[in-house]
């Protein structure tokens, strides 16, 4: 149990039957977002789509979800989220199979990533965390419209997995004209940073704009998990030492601990969208400068115009 949590709950029985329901996991081949599917399989939505860019774990995470819940709905749909026309791709891919989406869990992300760009020219993280995820809502947003449309009391999320790493971030928030460089000057954490503040900033507009839909971003905790291992990068001494740092002298949790956030989120009537949540269900408020809408409008309209080209 988190020693900081303002609610309790427990999974096996807070959990409402999904029955009928398909959900969209973005890295859902490993830790939060394998233990997130896992959970909600036992209560027998209709699908869970598992997207991921390593297809040979997303089906090593398939079959050991099968073991503990026989016949779980699970599909597979390759992603590159830094990479904007594998995002389009994958987006087209599942509305050409399914036509219905309850529930989209924007869980996957990098940190500690080496300097680099995406394959769009955005900064890795900011590229990766924020942008594909931001492209992968706007081209799904007309199967979630289609989905509540002429529903009584319409209950689809659109559910982002931030951290209190926005706290870390430039002081101006986003500095629009560091996105597309590498940021080398930057201390890495500033980076990922401010790629989950965007996170939050861009989900509380959504919110605004699609007020139908519930929108929220979460933090889960310290939890120990493959986030920052990039394909084929071996970790610094450095980066081992802020691992080690993170599981030993910050609040580290399980993954079963550190996903009840997202999963409180899914379930709870008391979600109150546009929030940015910490563990478990407590609203946290940012500080003025950054909840001023004036930078969350700013991002959101940067954000369209950067996504246009993508999104016909």
């Amino acid at each position: 149990m988190f020693p900081w949590a303002s609610t309790t709950f427990n999974p096996a029985e807070d959990i409402p039957d999904l029955s009928g329901k398909v959900i969209f996991v973005t890295g859902g081949n490993t830790g939060l977002g394998k233990q997130y599917i896992l959970e909600v399989c036992r209560h027998h939505p209709a699908q869970v789509w598992l997207a991921a860019r390593n297809l040979e774990k997303a089906r090593a995470a398939v079959a050991e979800i099968q073991s503990q819940v026989p016949g779980a709905p699970i599909e597979i749909l390759e992603i590159d989220l830094s990479s904007l026309s594998s995002v389009s791709k994958a987006a087209r891919e599942f509305q050409q199979r399914c036509d219905r989406l309850d529930i989209l869990m924007l869980n996957a992300g990098i940190i500690m990533a080496p300097l680099g760009k995406t394959q769009d020219g955005y900064e890795v993280h900011f590229g990766t965390n924020y942008v594909g995820h931001a492209l992968l809502t706007k081209l799904l947003l007309p199967t979630i419209e289609k989905t509540i449309a002429g529903q009584e009391s319409p209950d689809a999320r659109i559910l982002a997995v931030t951290s209190s790493g926005y706290q870390v971030a430039p002081k101006e928030g986003i500095v629009f004209e560091s996105v597309r460089m590498t940021c080398a000057d930057w201390w890495n954490m500033s980076r990922y940073g401010q790629s989950k503040l965007a996170l939050i900033l861009w989900t509380r507009q959504l919110a605004k704009r699609y007020p139908n839909i519930k929108c929220a971003s979460i933090h889960p905790g310290v939890v120990d998990t493959e986030l920052g291992i990039p394909r084929g990068v071996e970790l610094s001494y450095f980066s081992t030492f802020l691992r080690w740092a993170s599981l030993t002298l910050l609040r580290y949790v399980s993954l079963e601990e550190g996903v009840k956030g997202q999963l409180w989120a899914t379930a709870t009537k008391d979600l109150q969208s546009g929030e940015y949540y910490i563990p478990i269900g407590k609203v946290e408020t940012l500080k003025a400068e950054w909840k001023d809408d004036a930078l969350s409008n700013k991002l959101w309209d940067w954000t369209e115009e950067e996504l246009k080209p993508h999104s016909g």
